[in-house]
């Protein structure tokens, strides 16, 4: 079977969500650990986002491993935050699932440039995405450590060979943002509802 390193979060993309429509905490979790090998593939230039990504998942994950059934559902650990009054903190859960879907809203810009604009190099393509973004949410030390880290962006065409494998890798890039974002968006509009979707970074 042909394949392409986003191959597995398509397929993971299946069991997301449950037969009544609820995200569920473990397949959204795994969803994303799924990309954190596409993101490997740049190198240096995305240390800081795979951290972050990492961070993020470990925290959500640690919450739902203290009680799988409780915690079944994606937004069920937010609410206990909101009951507890801790959604506020940095190491909440709300906070930890908002910054990862902030960084998955940017890899999902960055894709969708590698394939609406092929002429554009690395750098370009990441930092348009990133001022659509996370630049908003960003202090000026965390927009400056991506100004930075954007220097070391692989060349764009050994970046596609490496991630292109067998398959057609620009059909999977576009299946994989038009399949992810909404699921993103539905993230967005439930932290939105909360109040919850606007904390920033310094």
């Amino acid at each position: 079977m042909e394949e392409t390193i986003f191959t597995p979060a398509l397929e993971g993309m299946k069991h997301v969500k449950s037969e009544q429509g609820d995200m569920l905490t473990k397949p959204f979790l795994d969803l994303c650990k799924l990309i954190l090998p596409v993101i490997d593939k740049f190198g240096a230039a995305m240390a800081l986002v795979k951290s972050d990504i990492g961070g993020n998942i470990t925290r959500l994950e640690n919450k739902y491993l203290s009680d799988p059934a409780q915690f079944d559902h994606l937004y069920s650990m937010v609410r206990v935050g909101i009951q507890a009054k801790t959604t506020k903190a940095s190491s909440s859960c709300a906070n930890g699932l908002l910054w990862l879907t902030r960084a998955m809203d940017f890899l999902v810009e960055l894709f969708r440039n590698l394939v609406q604009h092929p002429d554009w190099p690395m750098s370009q393509a990441c930092t348009d995405s990133y001022n659509k973004t996370l630049k908003k949410w960003h202090g000026w030390l965390a927009s400056s450590s991506f100004k930075i880290a954007m220097k070391l962006a692989p060349h764009r065409k050994k970046f596609m060979d490496v991630i292109g494998g067998t398959g057609d890798v620009n059909a999977d890039i576009e299946n994989f943002c038009t399949t992810f974002s909404p699921l993103l968006e539905e993230n967005h509009k439930f932290l939105a509802s909360l109040g919850l979707d606007d904390l920033k970074a310094s």
